[in-house]
């Protein structure tokens, strides 16, 4: 029998002083199937050479820009050269890098949102038809394993029909004018840099999705009121988003980056006609089924039966603490995995391997221009729009 072999990983972006970066690389490293063996860590040839370089990369792998690369990557030996990207940098240059690798020859594990516009992602679906690679896209709380049990509880019948879903996403790190100094505030807040949205752009996102994920249910219309609480600043920064989905559920999205004293207050309430679910990320390990006729049940990471893809999501036994890195790195874990499959040329769709693709992407990119387009009309309902820069007609 053959023996396995690592995944070769490359990165754009995530040099020096770059938080994501780092979490990517770790989540990555966590199961020891993945290793990095190349990167473009800045836009900065200097400093992206010295990040790779104390990333204990070979010098000849540390290069000055991803154009380099892709095209250095592909001149090496099949077993030597990067299999898939991550790709870690702001939103701006999502698109071009993406683009760049598939069109090489390589597979892209991409930060989101997936791009800068949703022109951008439908023009990335485009290339992706005639790439013949795969594509992920790291919405990293989808990998919790009780969030994978919520999901497997919502769509299995045990809540009943959907009828209600409240999902919020509220941090304070940008309440005030001076936090813009750091690194990571200096580019979410520059339009050139993050896009049409600061706040929903960068964790209202991440909302929709994960109460898209869990109930099964698409986004079907929205109201949205954005604000820019921050005098002065361009883009927004707190919002609030009624929701309708396409099995007749209402919800409300509550995304805020001035909530003073809240940290990744991620939590999302799912109702049915028969149960309830509650999660929050503040507590990751714990999920709440609840109803009218029956006690209340705590369920808890590795005590008793889950569903295959939860249990499969979980590392440790019960009682010891998984969180973030783990979540993260079930995406990674489920993208090699992917890989794997691909190069046996088996079946390989995002769909089985439980990793969010360009589906999710497009969806995530409409949720975000739709957002802010809508927060400006007058209108009060309108259709959930995947066609980008035109007017969505009023619903009832």
């Amino acid at each position: 029998m053959e023996q396995p072999k690592k995944i070769r990983m490359g990165m754009v972006g995530g040099g020096q002083d770059a938080f994501i970066g780092t979490v990517h690389r770790m989540a990555a490293n966590l199961d020891g199937n993945i290793e990095l063996v190349c990167g473009a860590f800045s836009s900065d040839p200097a400093r992206s050479v010295s990040s790779g370089r104390n990333l204990y990369l070979p010098a000849e792998r540390c290069y000055a820009d991803y154009k380099t690369m892709f095209a250095e990557e592909a001149k090496l030996p099949e077993h030597e050269r990067m299999q898939f990207v991550s790709i870690v940098t702001p939103n701006h240059l999502h698109f071009p890098v993406a683009k760049a690798a598939l069109e090489a020859g390589f597979h892209v594990l991409s930060d989101k949102p997936a791009t800068f516009t949703l022109q951008e992602a439908l023009d990335l679906a485009d290339v992706l038809k005639t790439s013949n690679y795969l594509y992920g896209l790291t919405h990293t709380y989808n990998g919790y394993p009780l969030i994978k049990q919520a999901k497997h509880l919502a769509t299995t019948g045990v809540l009943g029909k959907i009828t209600k879903v409240v999902v919020e996403y509220s941090q304070g790190w940008l309440a005030n004018k001076d936090d813009e100094g750091s690194k990571q505030a200096q580019w979410r807040v520059d339009p050139a840099r993050a896009g049409v949205s600061c706040c929903m752009g960068d964790i209202g996102v991440h909302a929709a999705n994960l109460a898209e994920y869990v109930t099964d249910a698409n986004i079907s219309a929205m109201c949205s009121d954005l604000n820019a609480v921050v005098e002065g600043r361009q883009l927004d920064d707190d919002g609030t988003v009624l929701l309708r989905f396409d099995n007749g559920a209402r919800g409300v999205l509550l995304s805020s980056q001035i909530a003073v004293g809240e940290e990744n207050y991620l939590r999302l309430r799912v109702y049915g006609d028969q149960g309830s679910l509650d999660w929050s990320q503040m507590e990751p390990n714990s999920l709440w089924l609840k109803s009218n006729s029956k006690p209340t049940q705590l369920i808890r990471t590795g005590v008793g039966e889950f569903c295959p893809a939860a249990q499969a999501a979980m590392r440790t036994p019960a009682g010891h603490p998984e969180g973030y890195l783990e979540a993260f790195a079930n995406i990674y874990q489920n993208f090699a995995i992917q890989i794997n499959a691909f190069e046996q040329g088996l079946p390989c769709s995002n769909e089985a391997f439980d990793v969010p693709g360009i589906e999710q992407a497009i969806r995530g990119m409409a949720f975000i221009e739709n957002t802010v387009k809508f927060s400006q009309s007058e209108l009060k309902w309108h259709d959930f729009d995947i066609s980008p820069f035109t007017n969505s007609g009023e619903t009832q």
